[in-house]
């Protein structure tokens, strides 16, 4: 299959054609699919809704005890885990290119705002620990360059821990989501790129691009890996605080930038 066009880091990247969609949408407010990826030669990927919409799980929650200091969820989804880290406590923002995400991450009590990892962020070159979970280092349909974002946004040493495939695979490809299986399945918009790639394939995709291994583990099923930057520590930098992320969301267009309030 032909690969993605390749997002160059810090690039800011248009929301993918899903982001505003009914199936899409529907999934997160009913708490339920189906929902799945279905790559342009008819694959299906079947998208685990239910326990995105629940509760953190325990192998959610060993990832949790993993996390250092301030923690970015990129493609947070319905916010369980920033829920999560918000009742222990901890500075955490999701972001997510899907508002009705956003909405049910701000109504669990985390923070949300809608954006593309891409785009400008709060706290760039400080966060403690970002985190790829569900499949989300797919995003964008090109690994290295989303690697090569996370690490602009990881302070000096920070952490990075990526949910990878349960299989060895390594492959980019062109998806859309659809809410049934069936031929005639409405689709949401055009096909978007994305990812899957496996432990093995993310290891050494890293270990090119400079980041040091901080280990792997697999946990009910699914398999982890844990990455350290090698970014140069720089004099002037401070690690974000809650105050920090609210007012740098605050700072821009609240119209379009700011957490989505529920209703």
């Amino acid at each position: 299959m032909k690969g993605a066009a390749r997002l160059a880091p810090g690039t800011p990247s248009p929301a993918p054609a899903w982001a505003g969609s009914d199936p899409y949408a529907a999934a997160l407010r009913s708490g339920h699919g189906p929902l799945f990826l279905r790559r342009t030669d008819g694959w299906l990927l079947p998208l685990e809704v239910e326990r995105w919409c629940a509760r953190a799980d325990p192998v959610d929650l060993e990832v949790l005890d993993r996390c250092e200091g301030a923690v970015l969820d990129v493609g947070c989804g319905p916010g369980r885990l920033v829920a999560e880290l918000a009742a222990r406590g901890r500075t955490a923002l999701g972001i997510d290119v899907s508002e009705a995400a956003v909405t049910r991450t701000v109504r669990l009590g985390g923070q949300s705002l809608r954006r593309s990892v891409f785009e400008p962020l709060p706290g760039e070159g400080r966060w403690d620990t970002v985190l790829l979970m569900d499949g989300n280092v797919g995003i964008g349909g090109d690994p290295r360059a989303l690697l090569a974002r996370v690490a602009a946004l990881l302070a000096p040493g920070g952490l990075l821990i990526a949910e990878t495939a349960p299989v060895d695979v390594d492959e980019r490809a062109h998806v859309q989501l659809v809410g049934v299986t069936d031929a005639h399945a409405r689709t949401a918009g055009s096909p978007f790129p994305w990812a899957r790639i496996g432990t093995r394939a993310l290891l050494r995709r890293a270990g090119a691009a400079g980041w040091r291994s901080a280990g792997q583990w697999t946990s009910g099923g699914r398999r982890f890996v844990a990455l350290r930057s090698s970014r140069p520590a720089s004099s002037s930098a401070e690690p974000p605080n809650s105050t920090a992320v609210i007012s740098s969301q605050r700072a821009r267009n609240p119209s379009a930038d700011s957490p989505v309030t529920p209703a």
